[in-house]
């Protein structure tokens, strides 16, 4: 390997470059190469037409501070994007709003494969995730995963529909790879790389050997060089021998290593921290009793794992209720045990038990190994289908949702009834509605879809989607309504705030637990120890 700047590396990358990052939000992130690329371009408007592919989100989520992948966002610097997030890329958002690039997203997890795939020389994989969603390219279902009209009217194909062995699946086609960017913590001087001060692992190993399987170059981005010998070699998460380059950091104290958050030695297992500080107090109102009655959903000793959002909250109610002990929290990034982080620390856990790379991590999920997922409500169809990707006509992206959501055993969507500035509070055991959103989030509908219900459950799954005032249970037929929270009508407060009818069972649906809606509750520990 060679030690070279960012200015050095920002040249290699060449017109119509192909570049692989392995991100988590920030983490992971070659920031100063980043820069460097886009003064590049600004000053002699090279390179020109890059694409970019990675799996998780590759941004900060702050407005007004862009950083991360939006150094690219800069029309005719970047030509394709093909990630599974974007949400927390405000100026690369900015240029798909404008149709500026061609765009493909595609579900984290399966890329991941994907990249494993062409570490070894494959330049594709099977997977049943996507099926009967908007990444499914079969005519009358999706795309194919295109999500900007530049893509649509583009010849190449990163997903096909085939049948192997008389089964569906999906099959996605990767990028040749000429350069990948990857962030560690410490090389030493054979350019082995460890990422001790990072809370993930990510695929960085699998990026960096699809881009030397494809001819590409690895360059990367680490805090300091170490003397041979200074590092213990199971540290080592990619070794020297597929990398090319080592670019030193010019201040790693303003790295981010999170989604949004800078360096904590307590997500990266280097100290332990108290963890009750860790979970922020939920306010009393009907979100906290909906996220009370989707907690009541998980069972002792069971694989958790909590989206980001209203979902998070399950985690301090569990704390609250003194049962956060009962249950092993996962996160997508391939965290396990400990505390999950909430906001922009989302997918760092305080007081990790493991970290795992996150394509073994979705290894699990897609086999069916987690036992309960909860996950954001934003839109539902009359099939209980899910719209995660696109909100209010905006790329969010679908990120890890489409594996984590079909393949839980047993999966939760939370969030509010309706949008935009529903106000409710509880009193004397029942819900009040004090103002309703604006807009209906069960729509007959959906502009994308993320989630198949039919499909999931007819592959086993139970689900449930949980609002502060009904609980619909998902079947192969669409939505059922089997609970009613006490003060809520029927008619004025649910159906009249939906765009269709969902099955009503005869005798009409069960009232929610009253004791949820009250200010002191304390009888989730003997809920779950009652069921085992």
């Amino acid at each position: 390997m060679k030690v070279i700047t960012a200015k050095e590396a920002a040249a290699l990358i060449t017109d119509e470059a192909i570049i692989a990052g392995a991100t988590f939000g920030m983490s992971g992130v070659c920031e100063d190469i980043y820069k460097e690329i886009e003064a590049r371009f600004l000053e002699t408007g090279h390179p020109k037409n890059i694409s970019y592919t990675h799996a998780a989100g590759s941004g900060n989520f702050a407005p007004g501070k862009s950083r991360g992948e939006d150094c690219f966002a800069h029309e005719g610097l970047i030509k394709r994007w093909v990630a599974s997030h974007l949400a927390c890329s405000n100026a690369l958002t900015a240029l798909f709003i404008a149709n500026k690039v061609e765009g493909w997203n595609l579900p984290l997890g399966t890329m991941l494969h994907l990249y494993r795939e062409q570490a070894r020389g494959v330049n594709f994989c099977y997977s049943k995730i996507g099926l009967g969603t908007f990444v499914d390219p079969r005519p009358g279902i999706g795309e194919g995963g295109k999500v900007t009209d530049l893509a649509r009217a583009s010849k190449d194909q990163y997903v096909e529909f085939v049948q192997v062995d008389g089964q569906d699946y999906l099959k996605y086609n990767g990028m040749p790879i000429t350069h990948a960017l990857i962030r560690g913590t410490y090389a030493d001087e054979n350019g082995n790389i460890s990422f001790r001060k990072s809370p993930f692992i990510l695929e960085s190993l699998n990026v960096a050997q699809a881009a030397r399987a494809n001819g590409g170059k690895v360059i990367i981005e680490v805090e300091q060089i170490l003397q041979n010998g200074f590092l213990n070699p199971k540290e080592i998460v990619i070794p020297g021998i597929y990398v090319d380059y080592i670019v030193v950091i010019k201040d790693p104290a303003g790295a981010l290593y999170t989604p949004g958050g800078s360096y904590n030695p307590a997500f990266s297992g280097e100290l332990k921290t108290v963890v009750a500080t860790a979970f922020e107090p939920v306010p009393f109102d009907g979100t906290k009793a909906a996220v009370r009655r989707a907690a009541m959903e998980v069972k002792k000793g069971q694989k958790c794992n909590f989206g980001l959002g209203i979902p998070q909250m399950i985690g301090s109610i569990l704390a609250e209720e003194n049962c956060a002990d009962y249950i092993t929290m996962i996160s997508e990034s391939g965290a396990i045990g400990g505390v999950p982080g909430v906001g922009t620390n989302f997918g760092a856990h305080f007081n990790v038990e493991s970290l795992t790379t996150q394509t073994d991590h979705f290894n699990f999920f897609d086999h069916g190994g987690l036992e309960f997922g909860s996950f954001g409500l934003s839109e539902v169809d009359p099939t209980g289908g899910i719209n995660t990707s696109v909100v209010n006509g905006i790329l969010k992206g679908v990120g890890g949702f489409m594996n984590i959501s079909s393949t839980a055993q047993k999966a939760v969507v939370l969030g509010s009834f309706t949008a935009g500035g529903t106000q409710t509070s509880c009193k004397d055991g029942k819900l009040v509605i004090e103002k309703e959103g604006k807009f209906k989030k069960f729509v007959n509908k959906c502009p994308q879809l993320s989630y198949s219900c039919i499909e999931s459950v007819k592959a086993g799954q139970s689900i449930l989607y949980v609002t502060e005032r009904a609980v619909f249970e998902g079947t192969v037929n669409g939505l059922k309504l089997i609970e009613i929270a006490p003060g809520a009508d029927l008619e004025k407060d649910i159906l009249g705030q939906m765009e269709f009818k969902p099955e009503i069972p005869a005798g009409g649906p069960k009232l929610m637990p009253a004791e949820i809606f009250n200010e002191k509750w304390g009888g989730l520990r003997a809920h779950l120890d009652k069921k085992g």
